[in-house]
């Protein structure tokens, strides 16, 4: 549940980041790879090419951040479940 929220966190700051700055990697070279025609159809007044770039950027750098995230958790949560409880005395 937490790495989902970690996803939409970093979706919705890329998205935004793109938003103001279109060029931004690797949403451009994925939009040009798919060779789909440059267009300026305004989708509530801002670019449709720039929006799908946004979501591009958006979905990469959200799992890239969900699996760093997971991969943390999962590492922290093992080193404390090796380590043997001190015994009472």
């Amino acid at each position: 549940m937490k790495g989902a929220l970690v996803f939409l966190a970093v979706f919705i700051i890329m998205f935004a980041a793109t938003l103001a700055y279109s060029d931004l990697p690797p949403g451009k070279q994925i939009y040009d790879a798919l060779n789909v025609p440059i267009t300026d159809y305004p989708v509530l007044g801002i670019q449709a090419t720039t929006l799908i770039k946004a979501v591009f950027n958006g979905v990469v750098y959200g799992i890239i951040a969900w699996l760093i995230y997971t991969i943390i958790e999962r590492t922290t949560k093992s080193k404390t479940q090796k380590q043997p409880a001190k015994p009472a005395q």
